[in-house]
């Protein structure tokens, strides 16, 4: 399959999973190429936030963007009253999101992610679209109970579970089917 029909299939699930997860959601067509206009690949909403991305798909390697690509989809959410998201999606995972300003810059002055990175970094799809909220080490640590002395065992397996992570003993899909 070239490369070209594996992204335009890889940018319709997205717009399918958007859609199931109640935003108004639509494919530019053909963007990039059927216009002079630089158009993100994806516009979306739920009635309060709006959303321009840009999708990009690898099968592990790194995924690139030019500096145009990304100064094309500032220019476009800023001017259409969007957020301007990246969302990537890596073979046999699930697409992470990330603002253009989050990612990594390269000399030449392209932007780069790395499965790590997004897998580590990048807002989930559950998150995203307001299913999930992250949660870090010192939320789980402060417990929200009325004594501070007390351990949950629950929250203590948690907080272990966080920590071999962070430290790189453990991968995070392995934390995820253990959580």
């Amino acid at each position: 399959m070239s490369a070209n029909r594996k992204g335009d299939r890889r940018e319709r699930e997205l717009v399918n999973d958007l859609d199931e997860a109640g935003f108004a959601v639509m494919r530019a067509p053909a963007s990039g190429s059927a216009t002079e206009r630089e158009l993100p690949d994806v516009l979306a909403g739920d009635g309060e936030t709006f959303y321009a991305i840009e999708a990009k798909s690898s099968a592990g390697d790194p995924i690139y963007l030019t500096g145009e690509e990304v100064e094309a989809l500032l220019f476009f959410a800023r001017n259409f009253g969007a957020k301007a998201r990246i969302a990537v999606r890596f073979d046999r995972e699930d697409w992470y999101f990330f603002h253009p300003g989050d990612l990594y810059t390269t000399d030449a002055g392209s932007y780069r992610v790395k499965k790590e990175t997004a897998l580590a970094d990048g807002t989930d799809f559950p998150e995203f679209v307001g299913e999930t909220e992250k949660v870090t080490l010192a939320e789980v640590g402060d417990g929200g109970g009325d004594d501070p002395d007390a351990t949950d065992p629950e929250t203590e397996e948690r907080r272990a579970i966080l920590e071999a992570v962070r430290d790189g003993h453990m991968p995070v899909a392995d934390a995820l089917d253990v959580l």
